[in-house]
């Protein structure tokens, strides 16, 4: 597909651009209304594909679960596995800038199939939980209060520590606008053993020495917008002497990952990425 009408569906979903400014511009792109509407289904996320494990897989328990944040009770969805021997580590697992959703869900499930716990904090929790209109969960994270959202995650982490069978290790991964707050969860997490993030907003240098987690960093190659802020993260990083790992996917896109998303979706990369993740896991939380 044209890359231009890539970036214009990157611009949509992370800019206050209006469905109806995209659809606009998407008409003049590809020529005529038949012609966006044609390729509008493979540009949005199709909830269908979403399912890699089962809900009813045998080898898990899922629940949707609560607990107290920052002035408010933050919903989750926990993943994990039926048969627990002796202690094992867990991940808080950050969803896009359209929240908690099917695709997030599955991911949570294939921590917990790999033997963590899995926790999917919904971040629109303040608000009522991630409404099912994909452009009005996007318009409510201009809403969000950036420090309280932090804390919330991190209570995320102590309530993943209070587990029965938790050893008392802590990772996270995150995507796009969960991929930023990984990065922001290892600035302000001492305790936090690896942090992940698929192509998210890299923190400010001046906050890297902060960070005692090791770093795991997914980018596509042709996601300009995010990886402009590549070199400085990485000599700050390299500076302050911590432990970090660094892909960028040559002809990959911004949402490599998503595998509900067609366009960008890349089968081949997205394992790759996984099984790096999977291998950090092991490091640092086992």
């Amino acid at each position: 597909m044209n890359q231009e009408i890539i970036n214009l569906f990157d611009e949509y979903t992370h800019k206050p651009l209006s469905r109806e400014d995209f659809i606009k511009r998407l008409v003049k792109l590809t020529g005529s209304t038949v012609a966006a509407m044609s390729v509008l289904p493979m540009l949005e996320v199709n909830y269908a594909n979403a399912t890699t494990i089962q809900e009813n897989d045998e080898d898990l328990v899922l629940s949707d679960v609560s607990y107290e944040g920052d002035g408010t009770t933050v919903k989750a969805y926990l993943a994990q596995p039926k048969k627990i021997k002796g202690k094992i580590g867990a991940v808080i697992v950050i969803h896009e800038n359209r929240g908690l959703n099917p695709h997030i869900k599955d991911v949570a499930r294939r921590v917990a199939k790999a033997g963590y716990y899995a926790l999917a904090v919904d971040a629109l929790s303040p608000f009522g939980g991630t409404p099912a209109n994909e452009d009005e969960a996007r318009n409510l994270f201009s809403k969000i209060d950036a420090q309280k959202n932090i804390n919330n995650f991190l209570k995320g982490l102590d309530y993943l520590k209070s587990l029965p069978k938790s050893n008392g290790k802590t990772s996270c991964v995150g995507f796009c606008w969960g991929g930023a707050l990984a990065n922001q969860l290892a600035v302000n997490s001492p305790t936090l053993n690896s942090a992940v993030a698929y192509y998210g907003r890299q923190p400010e240098a001046v906050d890297v020495p902060k960070i005692k987690a090791k770093v795991l960093l997914h980018y596509g190659g042709l996601d300009e917008r995010i990886n402009a802020g590549i070199p400085a993260y990485e000599a700050a990083l390299k500076a302050a002497g911590t432990k970090y790992e660094l892909y960028i996917y040559e002809g990959a896109q911004h949402a490599f990952n998503n595998d509900t998303a067609p366009t960008r979706y890349n089968a081949e990369v997205a394992q790759k990425a996984w099984e790096a993740t999977l291998r950090v896991f092991k490091e640092t939380i086992s």
